[in-house]
């Protein structure tokens, strides 16, 4: 094994951090996570809450709807039902619970306006404070970065938790990413014990592929994994972007399935594995070697993020399609140059989709990124690609990887701050 242990025990910590199960879209989880930690500490029932959410979290809860409210859509809803039916310690998981009785009570105090939503001023691209209060007493909870990322509890004023943190996004309590590097990825993709990675990567399989035949079978959103199929037919480039389309279908769709998410998304946990699902199935490869392939598309994925950041104007389709391009690559057989040769294929054609918040039409984006990742796979099975010097093309899979991170966090800035203004003029 040329990566050290120490590396080696890093990329399983890794995947084990990302890979977690999630119900509904993770931005309204997190806010109804931080209601139900804030109703928690408070006691009893709040009679007033506030929501204070940066810039990228309205973006990604305005056009979705939250999971076992059947419709409800938008950060009220979430605080309320986080705070009437939530249970916190699930986590991403905080609405499993939730019954008929309270979704009625939710409903009432929606019509009574009791939650304010407010935009909170930060450089953080996911920052959550949910305050809440009853009568004199009061209680508040801030999230940073992650989706269940509490750094500060308070009740009455007095500090029950205060975790040292930075406004800017980092990786605090969990694996540095740093690590992280292409080559060694496809090096600990061919060496990993299966046992030590089995368990996260089965259960994405299964939660994964669950939800995928659950929007292929009914109606959610604008159908996109049922529209490519009955459009282009059954092949397995189309039902690789079909499955992923149809899992988005269905969360984006409210569907009270879980998933396996990758970089705090379960759109990008569904991209990232359904298509390397599909061409396994297809290649009729072995459950060993499809696990392999998994520890490469996640990883690349999640390398791509961790330079890019878990929020922003840069849509995840693109990093997660990548990284499962790079995976079927694997699959065939490809080694350091193929992979490396369609990642930058990949982040070549499709870099510049913006992400416009969460919504049925992700579903139509992860498809149209998984078009360009598979476009690349078979580019490079040709000895075709882009080179360096073309466009954002860098000598290296890295310096490539490096620049499309530089245009995603700082490039985009400011299309970040003009896409929360065109959604939220009224």
């Amino acid at each position: 094994m040329s990566i050290s242990k120490e590396k080696y025990q890093k990329y399983v910590n890794i995947l084990k951090e990302e890979l977690i199960p999630a119900l509904g879209c993770t931005e309204p989880i997190a806010i109804a996570y931080a209601a139900a930690k804030a109703r928690e500490v408070l006691g009893t029932m709040p009679e007033k809450i506030v929501a204070e959410c940066s810039g990228n979290i309205i973006k990604n809860v305005k056009g979705v709807i939250v999971p076992t409210t059947k419709d409800l859509r938008g950060i009220e809803a979430a605080a309320i039902i986080g705070a009437v039916g939530g249970d916190s310690s699930k986590e991403l998981e905080v609405l499993t619970g939730v019954t008929q009785q309270h979704l009625d009570l939710a409903k009432t105090m929606i019509q009574k306006h009791v939650c304010e939503e407010k935009i909170l001023n930060t450089p953080a691209k996911l920052h959550i404070i949910v305050r809440m209060y009853k009568g004199d007493q009061s209680s508040m909870v801030e999230i940073i970065h992650t989706h269940t990322g509490i750094v500060r509890i308070e009740k009455n004023d007095e500090v029950l938790l205060d975790v040292p943190h930075s406004q800017e996004e980092n990786n605090d309590g969990q694996t540095d990413r740093s690590c992280l590097n292409v080559e060694d990825i496809i090096e600990f993709a061919n060496t990993v014990v299966i046992d030590d990675i089995k368990e996260v990567l089965a259960k994405q399989v299964e939660y994964n592929t669950a939800i995928s035949k659950e929007g292929l079978n009914k109606i959610y959103g604008a159908n996109i994994g049922i529209t490519l199929l009955s459009t282009y037919g059954d092949d397995v480039k189309v039902r690789a972007k079909a499955a992923a389309a149809a899992g988005s279908d269905a969360r984006m769709g409210g569907c009270e399935m879980p998933v396996v998410i990758n970089s705090g998304s379960g759109n990008q946990g569904m991209t990232v594995s359904l298509p390397v699902i599909e061409y396994a199935k297809e290649l009729s490869v072995t459950t060993e070697r499809l696990y392999r392939a998994l520890c490469v598309s996640n990883l690349i994925a999640i390398h791509q993020k961790t330079k890019i950041g878990r929020l922003s104007a840069y849509c995840g389709a693109v990093s997660a399609a990548t990284g499962a391009g790079a995976g079927i690559t694997y699959l065939y057989g490809g080694g350091i140059k193929e992979i490396s040769q369609t990642i930058t294929s990949t982040l070549a054609n499709v870099s510049g989709i913006v992400c416009d918040g969460a919504k049925p039409s992700c579903a139509a984006k992860i498809a149209s990124s998984l078009d360009a990742a598979l476009l690349a796979c078979y580019m490079t099975m040709q000895s075709r690609g882009f080179k360096s010097g073309e466009g954002i093309v860098k000598d290296g899979v890295e310096g490539t990887i490096d620049s499309v991170s530089r245009l995603a966090k700082d490039g985009m800035q400011v299309t970040d701050e003009e896409i929360l203004k065109i959604m939220i003029d009224d």
